[in-house]
């Protein structure tokens, strides 16, 4: 991936290994996939370490440094319930 971002010109990443993807190599929707999930992991974890708190100093956004406005879309795209086990 970080081989990747150093060979991309321009403003779209252009994947240079797509192996790394997929075990079996064809790199079809995996990488999406796989940006989600790291995401959603994220945002999982700052939840818990704020004990769900999304805004203010000590909550999620501020970990993450996002708007708080920002992070509560993304929970919403990412169906992120309110249990942050």
């Amino acid at each position: 991936m970080e081989r990747s971002v150093i060979l991309t010109q321009g403003r779209t990443l252009t994947i240079a290994m797509p192996e790394i993807l997929s075990p079996n190599g064809t790199g079809q929707h995996n990488g999406a996939e796989m940006m989600l999930n790291a995401e959603r992991e994220s945002i999982l974890r700052a939840l818990k370490q704020s004990k769900g708190v999304v805004g203010g100093p000590n909550g999620a956004a501020a970990r993450l440094g996002l708007k708080r406005t920002t992070l509560q879309s993304r929970i919403r795209k990412l169906n992120i319930s309110r249990v942050y086990n």
